[in-house]
């Protein structure tokens, strides 16, 4: 066993592959807590100190030997997948390229780490000055104490942040949440600012602040969308998109991809035309761990992005258009029912019995109207919507030859039930009927019927007993014994 620890490497690897990639404090952290999940840790705990300022990552997993850290954590670009490192807790591995570590020098220039194995603290710390300063084979001074048993784990400290302003914890907390999908019962993420608040990190924290309206998950709602579907890997793609109620800030909207937990695809619509603002509501993941189980690597360094274009990574993002699609016109049509539906809650009409009510050729262009206002792609506010509706159906109201007569109540209230039947003569022997009783109590003539009965109340003498002006003349007025005009809306 070597009983020195030792880093060997090009300086100019540490430059680019640490400082320049993780330049942010989200995927460095990211890094730590993907390297305790391999560790089989049940718990990854992220305290945050602004007093003084640094970085500390705790996690139960299994720890390190002193023969590990130099075999396996010192070792720069050291895949693990290849060299097969068996785990306690049969996890697939999330890390392979070996740079996690270097993602710590982004943010910071000292890197302590504590790790405990097998009776044995390990302790050393990593100084960034004078890694560079090397000649490529670095040495970190280190010290071992022993420890019990039952006591293993790691933890990573954060010295010397270059980052100088104070912490935020929620903002924080989604933007790691981002980076993760982790579907592990058995591991949980824990972020603690100046051991006061605290936010625990799951899967569903990257959506906390959006109001959903809409959901789709793959295997259930998006497989009845595509019918046929017949990509390959399409029962290994699982996950769920949502829509939400109001449009998305741009930081929010698209699809993330993740494969075994880590996010290895930046949120986007993988090259669907976004003319629709459909794509401003649109949010979600999918995991696609397929891909992370292929010979070839096809994830970016810094997990933002897939090689799109290798073969079989186009056959995948043809599948992931036509799902995008097929959502876009079933958020289209359940978008348009529950605006109708809010619309008739609020006006108290149904759109059916309207329409089912209405003349064909009137029916045809009233549902063109109807459908306009409550379209998917017209951004009009529900109130204004019961507005126009209101005012629509006011103007063409259930049976509007009916209604556009202007018929008065009374000859309504006897003909209407027939009129509804398609039983016109009834109807309008009905209200002859109610008119001629109307008139004979104007007139008080109720001893004759028919056209003697309108002649003698409607005749042409200048004194007659019904008048039908609102206005009353002077010569009304002396001419008629009662010196009131009375009105006979009809």
């Amino acid at each position: 066993m070597s009983n020195k620890l030792k880093m060997t490497f090009d300086p100019r690897t540490i430059e680019h592959l640490g400082i320049k990639m993780y330049s942010t404090l989200p995927p460095a952290i990211a890094e730590l807590i993907a390297n305790a999940y391999d560790a089989c840790a049940s718990e990854a705990i992220v305290k945050l100190s602004d007093n003084p300022k640094k970085i500390e990552v705790i996690d139960n997993g299994t720890g390190m030997t002193f023969n590990e850290v130099n075999e396996y954590f010192l070792k720069i670009g050291r895949n693990r997948r290849i060299e097969s490192q068996e785990t306690p807790c049969e996890r697939f591995p999330t890390g392979k390229k070996g740079l996690g570590k270097l993602a710590l020098f982004g943010i910071g220039k000292k890197i302590e780490v504590i790790t405990k194995k097998d009776e044995e603290k390990i302790r050393f710390v990593m100084d960034w000055d004078k890694i560079m300063s090397t000649e490529g084979e670095y040495e970190p001074k280190f010290d071992i104490k022993q420890c019990s048993k039952d006591d293993c784990g790691t933890t990573i400290i954060v010295h010397d942040l270059k980052r100088k302003t104070g912490f935020e914890l929620e903002p924080l907390a989604i933007s790691i949440a981002k980076l993760f999908n982790f579907n592990d019962e058995n591991f949980h993420i824990k972020l603690i600012l100046n051991d006061d608040k605290e936010i625990e990190i799951d899967r569903d924290l990257k959506f906390k602040n959006i109001t959903k309206q809409f959901r789709w998950t793959v295997l259930d709602d998006i497989k009845k969308l595509l019918n046929d579907e017949n990509y390959e890997h399409f029962n290994d793609v699982k996950g769920t998109l949502f829509t939400s109620e109001k449009p998305l800030r741009p930081g929010l909207r698209g699809v993330t991809l993740y494969a075994d937990g880590r996010m290895v695809n930046l949120p986007e619509f993988f090259g669907v035309s976004e003319s629709s603002h459909f794509f401003s509501y649109l949010t979600g993941y999918l995991d696609i761990d397929f891909v992370d189980k292929w010979e070839e690597d096809v994830i970016s360094t810094d997990r933002q992005s897939l090689d799109w274009d290798h073969e079989k990574l186009q056959a995948l993002r043809a599948f992931l258009q036509r799902v995008i699609m097929a959502v876009s016109k079933d958020w289209r049509e359940r978008r348009k029912e529950k605006k109708e539906k809010e619309v008739q809650e609020s006006t108290g009409i149904d759109f059916k019995n309207w329409l089912d009510k209405t003349p064909k050729d009137i029916r045809e262009k009233l549902n063109t109207v109807i459908s306009s206002i409550s379209d998917k792609d017209v951004e009009m506010p529900v109130e204004k919507q019961k507005e126009v509706v209101e005012t629509i159906h006011e103007l063409v109201p259930e049976y509007p030859y009916y209604h556009w007569r202007h018929l008065h109540e009374s000859i309504k209230g006897v003909s209407k039930e027939d009129y509804q039947r398609a039983d016109y003569l009834r109807a309008a022997t009905e209200a002859a009927k109610k008119y001629e009783n109307i008139v004979k109590d104007l007139s008080g003539e109720h001893s004759i019927t028919g056209q003697t009965l309108m002649m003698k109340s409607f005749g042409k003498e200048e004194i007659k007993p019904v008048h039908i002006t609102n206005c009353v003349t002077e010569t009304d007025k002396i001419l008629r014994k009662d010196k009131n005009s009375c009105l006979l809306e009809l």
